[in-house]
């Protein structure tokens, strides 16, 4: 038994240390400097509650913020509806070609983010092959930008760039059912859709959450996305936090606004997992 603890805590203190000081030092560092009256000189050593009395008083905040998860939300879900039919075709109908053709579906999250929000920057703008197609169909009488510099424009850079890492959990998810419950349930006469609403979907449904969790956390933080493709109406939570940090150089209210989109996130993950519990999913299954 002292071997097995001993075994365990040699296993565990490196990244317990390393989730110490890569996060949780940084966030209370954070929290703290939310109450400083400024980054700089004198008012760096000050102490105040002025930040989040502005905060509460500016709506437009909450407004950004509640526009920002439902974006992210959006995402994902976009993700997963894309991102289930190509994993099921992998596992049940590509054979041995699975491997080879899920690599495909991963080459492009091989190249840099950015490259591929700029690629999207092009095919949306005037001189793009989205306008270009419109044109040649008669749609668009004249070169003009596509969806660019809009929520929508967001939502469809975030959901390519995001659909690999989607599409991998619930493809693991689905190599993991069992073929003989699919016999199973045919040989009781159960149809295809049934089967794959009694069987296939509940036994995936660790993975679409996984998927899910890829997307919506990194996706509501967002902010290069939207500063390229998304313009005045695809602006994001993330995009005021940057500009607090960077133009404003208001890094109190920049930290605060930070914790708040935190603390969002977690709220949002502790109704998800009392939905999952609701749901007879247990969390192990989402990293096992």
């Amino acid at each position: 038994m002292r071997d097995t603890r001993s075994r365990l805590l040699i296993l565990i203190t490196p990244p317990a240390l390393l989730l110490i000081m890569f996060f949780v030092l940084p966030m209370l560092n954070m929290a703290t400097f939310s109450f400083r009256q400024g980054a700089f000189g004198e008012e760096r050593h000050m102490w105040t509650l002025a930040h989040y009395r502005e905060f509460l008083r500016n709506t437009a905040f909450q407004r950004l913020l509640g526009r920002s998860i439902a974006m992210a939300f959006e995402t994902s879900l976009y993700c997963i509806i894309l991102a289930y039919p190509l994993a099921y075709f992998l596992i049940f109908r590509a054979g041995e070609r699975r491997v080879a053709l899920l690599t495909l579906v991963l080459v492009p999250a091989w190249t840099s983010f950015l490259l591929r929000i700029l690629a999207w920057k092009l095919i949306l703008s005037s001189e793009g092959l989205l306008s270009g197609l419109l044109q040649a169909v008669g749609l668009l009488a004249e070169p003009k930008p596509v969806l660019l510099y809009s929520r929508a424009a967001v939502v469809v850079a975030l959901t390519y760039s995001w659909l690999p890492f989607v599409a991998l959990p619930i493809f693991a998810a689905l190599e993991r059912i069992d073929p003989h419950l699919l016999e199973a349930a045919a040989d009781l006469g159960c149809p295809p859709w049934r089967a794959f609403l009694r069987v296939t979907l509940p036994l995936s449904l660790p993975g679409v959450v996984a998927g899910f969790f890829f997307v919506f956390i990194p996706t509501l933080g967002e902010w290069v996305t939207p500063a390229l493709v998304g313009g005045v109406d695809g602006i994001m939570y993330g995009n005021i936090i940057q500009d607090q940090f960077v133009r404003g150089l208001n890094w109190p209210m920049g930290a605060l606004m930070s914790l708040v989109m935190l603390l969002a996130m977690l709220v949002l993950l502790g109704l998800l997992v009392w939905l999952l519990k609701a749901l007879h999913v247990e969390l192990g299954d989402l990293i096992g």
